[in-house]
């Protein structure tokens, strides 16, 4: 299922109703590219993971740019899904929350064990 992209500001709550599988919290964009290091350095293996039709289904979450994501009251850092850094990718079943990776190298490393366990 080709990745789906919900733009910040977004309700946080919304989110507790996806369909997809997985939500993959992102630096937003400025000019098309990521702001976040850590995320550019993520996309590929996202991108090669999440992009197939036949791929797991997820929704990219922009978090907003730098000095939105680094308030404490950025709306992602909060309940329900208390995104510490960025990249994170969330493992959902139904609405309740399975499991997570949160560094880019943990996602590079451990995201297709990650999908199937």
């Amino acid at each position: 299922m080709p990745l789906r992209e919900v733009e910040f500001p977004s309700d946080p709550k919304d989110l507790e109703h996806a369909t997809e599988q997985f939500l993959i919290f992102y630096s937003s964009r400025i000019n098309g590219q990521l702001w976040c290091p850590d995320c550019v350095a993520v996309d590929r293996t996202i991108q090669d993971t999440f992009g197939p039709e036949d791929g797991p289904s997820a929704v990219i979450v922009y978090v907003g740019q730098r000095p939105e994501w680094k308030t404490p009251s950025n709306v992602f850092r909060g309940e329900p899904w208390e995104v510490t850094s960025v990249p994170t990718v969330i493992k959902l079943k139904g609405s309740e929350v399975v499991g997570r990776l949160d560094s880019d190298s943990e996602i590079n490393a451990r995201l297709a064990a990650f999908i199937r366990g």
